[in-house]
């Protein structure tokens, strides 16, 4: 029987052809296949609080850093806007409108604020220091710390669409909101593939909440109403059914994030207290910054220790504002000021967060008055997050 011979170099240039054929088909196939999910290029940070908790002045760590694109409650234009429904029916709209200025969709607004729309249109933008520099408004350098009369001054008439343009330059976009009631309202955007969310979730004495709230009593009586449900009505709180509220919302956020959380909670949790932040400033906001996957620069250090270390515990024209205070002073200045019969009745709506989050009761006005004892309670081993990341405890 005879034997075809083929020589060498048509063998070589047929393996050749059906290699180049299979990569061809393997490409095509693996352009039909899922990819491994990558992260966004953008971290996302909320700030998870309540009103007078120090969450502005949480904010504005935040804000001052070079690398951070902050807004303070833009939720504020979706309640005032639909103020006549409660905060659980406003939950959706809420969130909505931050996952939108997380991903620098400033669209979001248009059904909240006039069509025509500068800066100074946006609720509390001058706190801002994004969009108090370049590309925002070219009066200050991203390195410096701004000061929201300032930026008042001289960045208020620039357009509205700088707050998009500006937002879209920063590696960290970072959102105060106290306008969630529900860390389960939150899931749909800790599982979005288009969001790198991470809670900081920050508590205060309600004691000192309740303090700082009576300086602020009409500036908060429409929100009040919204979380009361009164269907438009202003509240003020004298009852204290809204601190009620707010304590059963911490407590559900913590619970929520720490008994049992989902997975997907992993690494994106954190408790702050308040009186941990004040009694040892750096060390707590070095915390966060990791966290958040920042860095404490010298500039903000020395900022740092002048914001924590005026006079006094500021005056009530300065309950919105960040000024430089005793910081410490500020936070046991409810043990001075409130009587003890509103202490009780505060500690009676609020006891289980009160325990929950480590402070001590008071069983009589002597142990109120008494600053030598300490009532807040040391933290406990990973008492404040759910997480691998926690450098200190």
């Amino acid at each position: 029987m005879a034997r075809i011979r083929i020589p060498s170099t048509v063998i070589i240039l047929f393996v050749a052809v059906q290699t180049g054929f299979l990569l061809f088909m393997y490409a095509r196939y693996s352009s039909f296949m899922p990819q491994p999910e990558e992260k966004p290029s953008q971290v996302h940070i909320l700030i998870l609080s309540s009103w007078r908790s120090g969450s502005s002045f949480v904010g504005q760590l935040f804000s001052q850093h070079p690398s951070v694109f902050y807004l303070m409650e833009p939720a504020w234009h979706v309640w005032v806007t639909m103020y006549q429904n409660s905060a659980k029916v406003l939950h959706m709209a809420v969130r909505d409108l931050v996952r939108s200025v997380f991903l620098c969709d400033m669209s979001v607004f248009d059904a909240y604020m006039p069509w025509k729309r500068n800066l100074s249109d946006l609720f509390q933008w001058a706190v801002s220091r994004a969009l108090c520099s370049a590309p925002a408004c070219d009066s200050f350098q991203r390195t410096d710390i701004t000061s929201e009369m300032a930026c008042k001054t001289l960045c208020g008439r620039y357009p509205f669409s700088k707050v998009e343009e500006a937002c879209k330059t920063y590696s960290h976009v970072v959102i105060k909101e106290v306008r969630f009631f529900d860390l389960k309202v939150l899931y749909p955007l800790l599982t979005d593939p288009s969001l790198n969310l991470k809670i900081i979730h920050l508590v205060r004495d309600p004691r000192a909440v309740v303090k700082s709230r009576e300086q602020s009593v009409k500036a908060l009586a429409r929100d009040n109403g919204i979380v009361l449900s009164t269907n438009g009505t202003k509240v003020e709180d004298s009852k204290y059914k809204v601190m009620q509220e707010i304590c059963r919302s911490h407590v559900q956020i913590y619970e929520t994030a720490t008994l049992k959380p989902p997975g997907f909670l992993k690494d994106r949790y954190l408790m702050i207290r308040f009186e941990d932040l004040v009694r040892d400033p750096l060390s707590e906001i070095s915390e966060m910054y990791k966290f958040a996957d920042l860095s404490l620069t010298p500039t903000l250090k020395s900022w740092i220790y002048n914001i924590t270390h005026g006079q006094g515990p500021g005056k009530k024209k300065e309950a919105f504002k960040i000024t430089s205070r005793d910081a410490v002073s500020v936070s046991q200045a409810w043990r001075n000021i409130l009587s003890f019969q509103k202490i009780k009745k505060i500690q009676e709506v609020c006891k289980g967060a009160i325990n929950m989050l480590g402070y001590q009761l008071v069983d009589s006005e002597k142990e109120q008055r008494d600053l030598s004892l300490d009532l807040v309670l040391p933290r406990r081993q990973n008492q404040f997050s759910w997480s691998s990341f926690n450098p200190k405890h």
